[in-house]
């Protein structure tokens, strides 16, 4: 039957095409379904997949980054523009430690959201067997000079970073220090968990305004979005206040744009107006 009015479609055209009338074809429609066959779930899952949200991925894979907490939202908001991208995203911590199907849940959200990207996790646990296609994963403690490095060097430097490692301040602080330098522009690096800035137990202190805790090293980043302001004597701007472009802080987590941050300041314009001939006022910071 179909065959028949195919035939007869193509005659229709044809006595068209003589009588020089211009015959346009059709855009072409959904594949008809072929009878008998059943629709093929995998594929059906990966439409779906590639389809969904962050959260309704993390749902999916069962990470806490939704319903223990509620990053998603904030990640999507800051990731989405990378989602066609081809790019490394690296992951401290993989988790999943109670119960090995459960392991690297998160990475597989990840590999979801990015189907473009290379997912790299690295854990101090053996979860190296979740290795394949785009997922990569590494033995190795976060704060290792060595074993970042070569993951930078096999995997390339990540455009995104995800620190779910300890959660502990210092080792928190140490990664950022060791990682950021090796970023390229526009890259994005966020922290989870830092809640436990002020939790002893997790290395942090009660008091909020403690230094050496994660949260007191973001306080300082924010500092140094204006570090072109200050009014400093000698003042030396450091890498971060010169290559930290935004920090977003949100319940639990923060994340943190890396881009140039010279953008100029009229600060001496001001201070001659305010002081006149005399000096910039220096920092008596010190003083009782």
């Amino acid at each position: 039957m179909r065959t028949t009015a195919r035939r007869a479609g193509e005659v229709v055209k044809k006595a068209a095409r003589k009588a020089g009338l211009q015959v346009s074809s059709p855009e072409p429609g959904p594949a008809e379904p072929v009878a008998g066959r059943t629709p093929d779930p995998k594929a059906e899952r990966r439409r779906r997949l590639l389809a969904s949200n962050l959260t309704e991925l993390a749902i999916e894979f069962r990470t806490d980054k939704w319903g223990v907490h509620r990053y998603t939202p904030h990640y999507e908001r800051h990731l989405q523009h990378l989602r066609g991208e081809s790019f490394t995203l690296l992951e401290l911590g993989i988790g999943g430690y109670k119960k090995r199907r459960r392991s690297g849940a998160s990475m597989k959200m990840w590999r979801w959201f990015f189907p473009k990207a290379r997912i790299v996790g690295l854990d101090i646990e053996d979860k190296t067997w979740l290795t394949k296609g785009h997922i990569h994963a590494y033995l190795g403690d976060q704060t290792d000079p060595e074993v970042l490095h070569r993951i930078i060097e096999e995997q390339g430097a990540p455009l995104v970073v995800i620190d779910d490692g300890s959660h502990i301040p210092a080792h928190v602080r140490e990664s950022f220090r060791i990682l950021f330098p090796l970023l390229p522009d526009g890259a994005i690096y966020c922290i989870e968990d830092i809640q436990t800035s002020y939790w002893p137990a997790w290395g942090g202190q009660l008091d909020p305004r403690a230094p050496g805790t994660s949260m007191d090293l973001v306080k300082d980043l924010v500092d140094g979005l204006n570090h072109e302001e200050f009014l400093v004597e000698g003042y030396e701007p450091t890498y971060t206040d010169q290559w930290v472009r935004s920090v977003h802080c949100y319940h639990n987590l923060v994340i943190i744009e890396k881009g140039d941050n010279r953008e100029g300041t009229n600060r001496d314009a001001v201070a001659h107006e305010l002081y006149g001939a005399s000096e910039i006022p220096a920092d008596d910071s010190s003083e009782g």
